[in-house]
């Protein structure tokens, strides 16, 4: 099982995603060119962070129009769980794979620093996340506010996409004060109607400091003792031993969730190796989560959220030893 980093030219962070995954979360990953046309080997794809073609006419205008994207399209149609980090979220929306577009920060300049984040629901990337959940990543970005297809740039219900991530302060609350670049509704991810396509500002795979250099000197799993910045009982620890790791959970909050986003892919994997489904959502029994929107017992409407109570995923990652290959 691989996942794959697609890198555009002029991408920065995807060294940093396929490192996160496969050093930390033992998964074996593939950089892979922007001219690649097939998908299908890969149970994930992962958009990274940067400035694709150099943001020339848009952020993410050029690079949803190459070659790769084109199998983007075809791998999520099929089912296939993709991860849009910040200009990788650009470029879903410009794909239209996601609806809305983002917009310069409302502070005409650039954004990096670490925010807080609420779950409001179920996707790839926050399956089995309750609502409500505060999460603490960071963001760095110039063209981050949100806009949706709806009145005062919301999102419009029912039309297919839902916000999953929204920006609050320490207690919760969305407001004003705590949105980074003015997005509207405080939106800072969002995913299709299926929950299998994702985008996100925020970078999950870096790890908030304090200071210079603080989160290096770390100690896995250190962070809240050390004192943070996080609030108390808001990093979700990861579920079971990575593979190929000695902890059993860490205090990181985009590390909890990249976990769960590759658990996710290798269990759509499996599925779809099995034979057990042709890469569109399988038939399980379901309850509504809410008016309108179809959930299974975990809560999400991604394909294969069902099956991760029920069956023990592998311990390790296909072939042992994690892996990254620059292509």
């Amino acid at each position: 099982m691989r996942l794959a980093v697609v890198r555009f030219p002029g991408s920065n962070c995807e060294e940093d995603v396929a490192t996160v995954l496969a050093r930390d979360l033992g998964r074996r990953v593939e950089v892979v060119d922007h001219r690649r046309r097939d998908l299908r080997p890969f149970a994930g794809v992962v958009l990274p962070g940067g400035f694709a073609f150099g943001d020339y006419l848009r952020a993410g205008a050029l690079a949803a129009r190459t070659p790769v994207m084109e199998a983007v399209r075809d791998f999520a149609a099929a089912g296939g769980p993709v991860l849009g980090i910040c200009n990788g979220f650009q470029i879903l929306c410009e794909a239209g794979l996601l609806p809305g577009a983002l917009r310069p920060n409302r502070q005409l300049r650039f954004q990096c620093r670490p925010v807080w984040l609420r779950v409001e629901g179920p996707s790839a990337l926050t399956a089995g996340l309750p609502p409500g959940r505060i999460l603490r990543m960071e963001i760095a970005h110039g063209e981050g506010a949100y806009v949706g297809d709806g009145p005062r740039g919301t999102l419009v219900p029912g039309r297919g996409a839902r916000v999953i991530l929204r920006y609050v302060d320490a207690a919760g609350r969305a407001v004003p004060a705590a949105n980074p670049n003015g997005s509207a509704d405080n939106v800072a991810g969002i995913c299709n109607a299926a929950g299998n396509v994702v985008g996100l500002m925020p970078h999950p795979e870096r790890r908030p400091a304090e200071g210079p250099g603080r989160g290096a000197l770390l100690p896995a799993g250190a962070g809240d003792a050390a004192g943070s910045g996080d609030a108390p009982g808001a990093a979700a620890p990861v579920r079971a031993a990575m593979p190929g790791r000695s902890r059993a959970a860490v205090t990181w909050d985009g590390l909890d969730l990249l976990a769960r986003w590759a658990e996710g892919a290798e269990a759509w994997w499996t599925l779809r190796r099995a034979g057990s489904g042709t890469g569109r959502r399988p038939a399980v029994r379901r309850r509504a989560a809410s008016p309108g929107v179809a959930a299974d017992r975990s809560g999400t409407p991604f394909a294969v959220s069902a099956h991760l109570e029920d069956r023990a995923l592998p311990a390790r990652s296909e072939g042992g030893a994690a892996r990254v290959r620059l292509g």
